[in-house]
């Protein structure tokens, strides 16, 4: 069956429909990643988007189930250029077609790629539509108009406070903002308990289990919308408690310290970009998923100081707090997919933690 991605800028782009049938608008951002679809599709901080895989072959090592980041798939449409007709891998548990079908999430396959990604280069991040029919077009550019991803945080948050690893001598709050399973995955191989929290718990719920570090995760959105969080990491920010931030949980922190974020023209999306450690000088190859920044100009240089920048556009990629034991950085140490080479991000953190 024939499908459509319609763009606001009114560009049109052709394919055969894959996964669900169903109609869907979300905003349609691009993944430079050669690998590593599984995890990227499953990942919440892609809630409400719709991924441009830029590598012209998706879907030849099938899907792995182990390899997933969260529950479901986040995204709400995928589009390739080619889908792989068989899988091979010893790991796979099904085929990608299945897995969209499973998860209710339509996609377009036999999409020009290379020009789409470059229309959204050139023009930014663009709200989208997939269908099967052009015969609404206008109609569906007015509904265009009016999409926003919104605040998508609760939506991708666990329900419930959960526990891994309660035994463990240290134990790390985990605020799931949209957190991938390779985060709590990462405290646990380093020997911490984690108790994963809801977004919206309150701070003295946090404060009184006494933790001994506490994880501000990756997440969806405009961190502005997420004005209750916010003013939660304030009052935790208050406390002498070790503090990491990954991601949307480094965006939230730099905004309850009095600093801003911005809108990327297109976002970081991909497992190759260069970030620079300032305080090592050293250069990392470092996965990431955003589509917002914290304005370095707007940081107190009294309260933090700029530790990493990305070097493809200066943007700052880790903000280190004066007199505290806190730091953040926007890219995802966790990685998956993506390189580990920033894994020491959380040796960092279980090294202040166990020194509390």
């Amino acid at each position: 069956m024939k499908g459509f991605l319609i763009l606001e800028n009114g560009e049109i782009f052709e394919g055969q429909r894959i996964g669900a049938t169903k109609d869907a608008i979300c905003e349609i951002v691009f993944n430079t990643a050669m690998a590593g679809y599984i995890e990227t599709f499953t990942d919440p901080s892609y809630a409400g988007q719709g991924i441009v895989m830029t590598y012209p072959l998706i879907g030849n090592y099938g899907v792995i189930t182990e390899d997933e980041e969260s529950e479901k798939i986040w995204a709400k449409a995928v589009f390739i250029h080619e889908l792989a007709e068989y899988e091979n891998n010893f790991r796979t548990n099904k085929d990608l077609q299945t897995f969209l079908k499973e998860n209710n999430v339509p996609g377009l396959t036999g999409v020009n790629t290379r020009r789409l990604t470059k229309v959204l280069r050139d023009a930014g991040t663009l709200r989208g539509a997939l269908v099967s029919s052009l015969e609404r077009v206008e109609e569906i550019k007015e509904k265009l108009q009016e999409f926003k991803v919104g605040n998508v945080v609760e939506q991708v948050s666990c329900k419930k406070a959960v526990t891994y690893g309660s035994t463990k001598p240290k134990q790390v709050a985990l605020l799931d903002y949209g957190a991938k399973h390779n985060i709590i995955n990462s405290l646990l191989r380093r020997g911490v308990g984690v108790t994963v929290y809801p977004a919206d718990t309150p701070a003295e719920i946090i404060l009184a289990t006494r933790p001994d570090g506490i994880m501000l995760s990756n997440g969806p959105g405009d961190p502005e919308d997420c004005k209750y969080q916010i003013e939660v990491i304030k009052k935790l920010f208050k406390t002498n408690i070790p503090i990491l931030g990954i991601c949307l949980g480094h965006q939230l922190l730099a905004l309850a310290t009095g600093a801003r974020t911005a809108k990327l023209k297109y976002g970081h999306r991909g497992a190759n970009h260069p970030v620079k450690d300032l305080f090592n000088d050293r250069v990392y190859i470092t996965s990431q998923n955003h589509g917002y920044y914290v304005v370095d100009t707007s940081v107190n240089p009294d309260i933090a100081e700029v530790s990493h920048i990305n070097l493809n556009d200066g943007t700052v990629e880790g903000l280190k707090y004066k007199d505290k034991n806190v730091f953040t950085v926007q890219f995802h140490p966790e990685a998956c997919p993506g390189p580990e080479d920033t894994a020491y991000i959380f040796d960092d953190f279980i090294e202040m933690v166990n020194k509390k």
